[in-house]
């Protein structure tokens, strides 16, 4: 009798988060995860427990275990008809994820001092998991890329997160088990991309999530309900009557030829050299009757930041992944004979932008009907606005909506963690709303690894931009005291300040083994509950002084207040009512409080730290800093 071929997967696999070298979390219900073949029974042991489970017609099984309180090694194996597999060096400690952007996506072989810190990195107790970038429109069980875990070693340090191996590092040390440290992170990204969808319709953005579901389902209805979306608030933002956009193919937009395909700063135009907002692009073809009625797919080269086209009037789609090529299908019925005109908004925010290119790539691909090259002949116009706000495709990396939630949170299935590390917020400064969007963030990933109590530490934004020489407002400073309130009316929630860190030339500091550490120190107050402040020193209230300023309380300090190389604490602003009416002014502390001597003009608010690279002097005993902060003047009494 004939064998009959069972498919590869068929003998039984764990997830990737149960492969060799795992580190399960202690105290903590323990669900295992794998694959096998189909209705197959699989004896499922973790210690000394045996778990009998049936896998499911999708190929999958999960088998479900007590927490355990032991830690070190543990065996883990699963056996069934069809074949058996015992995961290798499995250890029961601690596992933290640590997530967010550029900071804390920086490897360690990019940080400070990485060749001694990769000399002596390894530990065959730390395990280190790192998740390659991936972008999806449902959240994934899979992850798109091999993922595993690797000891600490020189290898497999190099490219891990710095912020998270020091992190993790210092925590060994301190717990005295093994640690799992999980690292996902993608540069330049809002946080909005890491919100699933229960996060986002708790913020009043379920319709987003809906349409990035719908695009994985039906890529054209998804970008015809977006374009509809962004050409409604176009002529809303512009006053521009339906019919007269510059996106018609006979609009009245004065045009001039593009000199030549790349960054616009680099025409050598002179209003272009340092212009960051929006400039419309217009290419006319002519087709012939076959090339209208093939299938078509646009390829435009990297549009700087972010580009949608329209061809004949009709949308054809908006770049979604940063930094990459765009390529667009063109649905039927938008070709014509003849006359075509592709017309291609661009939005550049920062540096360089514009239709990048590169020319070579840059073509309408039309099948059996051939290629037409696009390489020349563009013309362009600065428009005549460029509106805040613009809408971006839901479906986007770094500023979709849950789509690196999807791809790159969601594969971790229900497993256990003792906290999580947050570096983000770069990207949302200005944008309001972070608090609650971080609030539903936390909520949903607690829900997800099954821990309403999950420890989460975010890093507050550490120095950038020029240096103030006199009081501004500044949306880097404010941003820190949004992250510092969100994390402070969160019950097990800790902020490791990075304000004295930073480079004000530099959005990505080398400086990574001290924000390390003080991730490392605010999570054993919140995860550990050891008895250390989990903020660091913080304004608490101001209150009016006889002399018209103000006295400043502060909370979560480790000893008394201090200033560095100096006789005052600097850095302090009276304010009035009005914009533009702060001024510095100095501090005089007296224990854990400072005192701000009123100057004789009105005085409501007091400010401190708020620039984006303030010189910060006024420290606690552990040693750590007092972050930026903006708090209204209650009378006395």
């Amino acid at each position: 009798m004939a064998l009959i071929a069972l498919p590869a997967w068929a003998a039984p696999h764990f997830d990737p988060m149960f492969s060799d070298h795992a580190v399960i979390q202690r105290d903590h219900p323990v669900i295992v995860t794998g694959r096998g073949a189909p209705k197959e029974m699989i004896a499922v042991t973790f210690g000394v427990e045996t778990r009998e489970v049936r896998v499911g017609a999708d190929g999958r099984f999960e088998a479900r275990f007590a927490a355990t309180n032991s830690t070190g090694r543990i065996r883990l194996e699963a056996r069934a008809a069809s074949g058996s597999v015992v995961a290798q060096d499995v250890a029961v400690g601690d596992v933290f994820l640590c997530s967010g952007q550029s900071n804390m996506e920086l490897e360690v072989r990019s940080a400070q001092d990485a060749m001694t810190q990769l000399r002596t990195s390894a530990d065959d107790q730390l395990r280190l998991m790192l998740v390659p970038r991936a972008v999806a429109d449902d959240p994934l069980r899979d992850f798109q890329q091999a993922v595993s875990w690797r000891p600490a070693s020189p290898d497999s340090v190099a490219d891990f997160s710095a912020a998270c191996f020091y992190m993790a590092r210092a925590l060994r040390k301190t717990a005295k088990v093994p640690i799992g440290a999980i690292a996902s992170s993608w540069g330049g990204s809002r946080i909005n991309p890491w919100m699933g969808a229960r996060a986002q319709a708790a913020i009043g953005q379920g319709a987003q999530s809906a349409l990035v579901s719908l695009h994985g389902r039906d890529p054209v209805a998804a970008e015809r309900a977006a374009s509809a979306e962004w050409e409604k608030w176009w002529r809303k933002a512009t006053g521009d009557t339906a019919g007269k956009e510059p996106w018609q193919a006979d609009s009245s937009v004065v045009w001039s030829d593009v000199p030549r395909i790349g960054p616009w700063e680099e025409w050598g135009v002179s209003a272009l050299a340092d212009f960051n907002g929006m400039i419309w692009y217009r290419r006319e073809i002519d087709l012939t009757v076959a090339q209208a009625n093939a299938s078509g797919t646009l390829s435009l080269g990297l549009l700087d930041d972010v580009g949608r086209v329209w061809i004949n009037g009709k949308p054809v789609g908006m770049s979604a992944r940063s930094w990459q090529p765009s390529s667009f299908d063109v649905p039927p019925g938008v070709l014509q004979p003849g006359r075509n005109v592709i017309i291609v908004n661009v939005l550049d925010n920062y540096a360089n932008g514009g239709l990048s290119g590169p020319a070579e790539v840059m073509k309408l691909s039309l099948g059996s009907a051939g290629d037409m090259s696009l390489g020349d002949g563009w013309r362009y116009a600065v428009a005549k606005q460029s509106p805040p706000g613009a809408p971006r495709v839901p479906w986007g990396d770094t500023t979709g909506t849950g789509t690196l939630y999807n791809g790159m949170i969601a594969p971790l299935g229900a497993i256990g963690l003792k906290g999580v590390a947050w570096y983000q917020g770069e990207s949302d400064v200005d944008l309001p709303g972070y608090a609650d969007r971080m609030k539903a963030m936390m909520a949903d990933w607690r829900r997800q690894f099954g821990a309403p109590d999950l420890a989460f530490v975010a890093v507050q934004l550490a120095g950038y931009g020029d240096p103030a020489t006199k009081p501004a407002e500044n949306g880097w400073a404010a941003m820190r005291y949004v992250q510092y309130q969100a994390m402070a009316r969160d019950d097990h929630g800790g902020l490791a300040t990075a304000i004295d860190l930073g480079d004000p030339f530099d959005i990505h500091p080398g400086e990574k083994q001290e924000v390390g550490r003080r991730l490392a120190r605010a999570m054993r107050a919140v995860a550990y509950g050891e008895a250390l402040s989990r903020t660091g020193p913080q304004a608490s209230r101001a209150i009016a002084t006889a002399d018209g300023g103000a006295a400043i309380d502060f909370t979560g300090l480790t000893g008394g207040l201090h200033a560095r190389s100096a006789a005052q604490a600097i850095g302090f602003e009276l304010c009035g009512e009005a914009v533009g009416s702060c001024r510095f002014v100095g501090g005089r502390i007296e224990g854990g409080r400072v005192i701000l001597t009123g100057d004789g003009q009105p005085a409501v608010r007091v400010r401190y730290a708020w620039a984006g690279a303030p010189v910060v002097n006024l420290y606690d005993e552990a040693p750590l800093p007092v972050g930026s902060f903006e708090l209204p003047i209650v009378p006395m009494g």
